[in-house]
Order: C-alpha cells, then sequence, then structure tokens
C-alpha cells in the first residue's frame, strides 16, 4: 500500500514525530511523508506514532492508496523531499 502522512504537533515533540516517520516513509515536505509500506510496518508506524502524540493536543493523518500509480502529483515550486516512489 502506499500512504501519505501529515501531522501537527507540538513543538516539543516535533523532533520526536519526525524520527519515527523517517523511520518508514520518505519526506517530502514540513510535517509530510509519503512512501509505499507493507500493513505489517504500517501498523508498527501507527503504534508509535499513537505512544507519541498528546490526543487532546496533536493530529496525525493517514491518507492509504492501494497503487501508488493511482495519485496524480503536481508540484508547484520546490520541491522540498526526495521522494522514492518505489515500494
Amino acid at each position: 500500500m502506499y500512504v501519505i502522512v501529515t501531522y501537527d504537533v507540538e513543538q516539543e515533540r516535533v523532533g520526536r514525530i519526525l524520527k519515527i516517520c523517517r523511520k518508514y516513509l520518505n519526506w517530502v515536505q514540513n510535517s509530510v511523508f509519503e512512501g509505499g509500506i507493507t500493513e505489517a510496518k504500517f501498523e508498527k508506524l501507527k503504534s508509535e506514532l499513537q505512544r507519541s502524540i498528546e490526543k487532546s493536543k496533536d493530529s496525525v493523518r493517514f491518507y492509504k492508496v492501494k497503487d501508488r500509480a493511482l495519485i496524480d502529483l503536481e508540484v508547484l515550486g520546490l520541491e522540498k523531499g526526495i521522494t522514492n516512489f518505489m515500494y
């Protein structure tokens, strides 16, 4: 599966969330990661993030797509992250 993860967390947790996401996905913009991931690794990612956020203050969103080919990506301006679209 292909996943896009976005997050909005309080400053003191940004570094921790960033580190977790980098273990599983490719950084593409501030607070945005994406990439191919197995279901097992996706569950591990969610579990780590769940333990690291404060539910009453932080937000993490997951956009799951069955196949990267279904996404028609268009970028205006600077391409911030290096994206590896291979699974």
